[in-house]
């Protein structure tokens, strides 16, 4: 590709990247299709993003498309590093030509706790969820195993000042952050792969949740306990724990409680095989996502949003479980901006659900492109419960002689020893 031809000049200097990547992919040969696996989008948002003109584009995808067609990252607005930079810390209002970043949607994810749950929080209530708070924020952007000592130190803390604490009021208030503490454990430990670590942890939150009263809380750390069971593929036991939290919730439940539980619902649904019940749990959600009024903010312990893009991302993964494509591909646009997120481990993990549904379609390349993509993320990040996760899916295709693109991620995935 000559990259000074006239129209390849024209179209970077007027933000015409899209335009770009067409002109780009159709030297190379490179379909739409191919073009949309290793980018992990689909054909059509492919087709929107050339046709896009001079307007905001999601700098992720571009920077992907822009690597897998050698394009000069200069030709695209990614020459800017520091715009590139704050487009992916998820800062959203970067000028055009600096990318605007797409809203970081993390589908499953733990609560990022603000400093605002409680008005009558103060002292040391108050400064020791400012510290949760802060590991939380570093999770996006730090393996596990570094985090995992200095946050069950931060969770010793808190248990210690809770015993000690005398008024009732004022123990149950310690208790609340420290259930917030262990539950971050159980996550970490969870990303870890430590399996037995992480349900001690979580079993710790539910307890502690339990102590302090509140039962938005115990809901909360219930539905996260059954998140990681349907995980694991325990729906017999994800279950019964989803319908104890509904209970504790009430009728008057906030509607991003009830939410996130459906989704919670759908992939233990899932986990189990059951398609009808997946998908009855995973319309709840929509209609539940509707009610949420705009700019509503969400009750403590839910201080994230929950938007459609989150109903999407559990309904792609509830397809690529339950092998039903048809579901991830109707899903997908929905579902980018948990794509695009900013927090790259989450990302990795949707990513490879992406990868077992075209896996399941027998699109090999596009399976593995994906594939090796996130395995490289859990690489960086010593997360074992990504790279376990890829090694499932290798487990999916079975034959003799395997293509090379299968070849190449079996060479990668062997050599790594977390």
């Amino acid at each position: 590709m000559n990259w000074s031809a006239q129209a390849i000049r024209d179209a970077s200097r007027r933000g015409d990247f899209g335009r770009v990547v067409s002109l780009a992919r159709r030297a190379a040969d490179v379909s739409r299709r191919q073009l949309g696996d290793a980018c992990g989008i689909s054909q059509s948002a492919v087709s929107r993003l050339e046709g896009r003109g001079a307007a905001s584009y999601d700098m992720t995808i571009l920077a992907r498309a822009a690597a897998h067609l050698h394009i000069p990252p200069r030709l695209v607005g990614l020459a800017d590093h520091a715009a590139a930079q704050a487009a992916e810390n998820g800062q959203p209002d970067v000028h055009r030509r600096n990318f605007l970043a797409g809203t970081a949607a993390i589908a499953a994810i733990p609560a990022l706790p603000a400093p605002r749950h409680h008005a009558t929080d103060a002292g040391q209530p108050a400064t020791l969820r400012m510290a949760t708070t802060a590991f939380r924020r570093l999770d996006g952007t730090t393996p596990s195993r570094h985090l995992s000592e200095p946050v069950l130190a931060h969770l010793r803390l808190t248990q210690t000042l809770t015993g000690e604490a005398e008024p009732p009021e004022d123990r149950a208030r310690l208790a609340a952050v420290g259930s917030e503490a262990a539950s971050l454990a159980g996550w970490l430990a969870w990303d870890m792969n430590d399996i037995g670590s992480a349900r001690t942890w979580y079993g710790a939150a539910i307890k502690a949740a339990r102590a302090s009263g509140d039962r938005l809380l115990l809901a909360y750390q219930l539905g996260s306990l059954a998140g990681f069971e349907a995980d694991a593929g325990n729906a017999a036991q994800a279950l019964p724990l989803i319908h104890r939290a509904r209970r504790h919730l009430g009728e008057d439940a906030p509607a991003i409680a009830s939410a996130w539980l459906s989704t919670v619902e759908a992939q233990a649904h899932a986990a189990s095989g059951n398609a009808t019940a997946a998908d009855t749990a995973l319309i709840r959600a929509t209609h539940h996502t509707d009610a949420l009024a705009d700019g509503q903010t969400p009750p403590w312990p839910w201080v994230f949003t929950f938007t459609h893009s989150k109903v999407a991302a559990a309904r792609l993964t509830c397809g690529a479980r339950l092998g039903l494509p048809r579901w991830v591909a109707t899903s997908h646009d929905a579902a980018t901006a948990a794509l695009t997120s900013s927090h790259e481990k989450q990302r990795a993990l949707l990513t490879l659900d992406l990868a077992a549904a075209h896996l399941t379609s027998g699109r090999l390349d596009g399976a593995f492109a994906l594939a090796t993509r996130a395995l490289e993320t859990g690489v960086r990040y010593r997360s074992g419960r990504i790279i376990e996760r890829a090694r499932g899916l290798r487990r999916m295709y079975a034959s003799p002689t395997p293509p090379r693109v299968v070849r190449d991620f079996d060479d990668r995935l062997h050599g790594i020893y977390l």
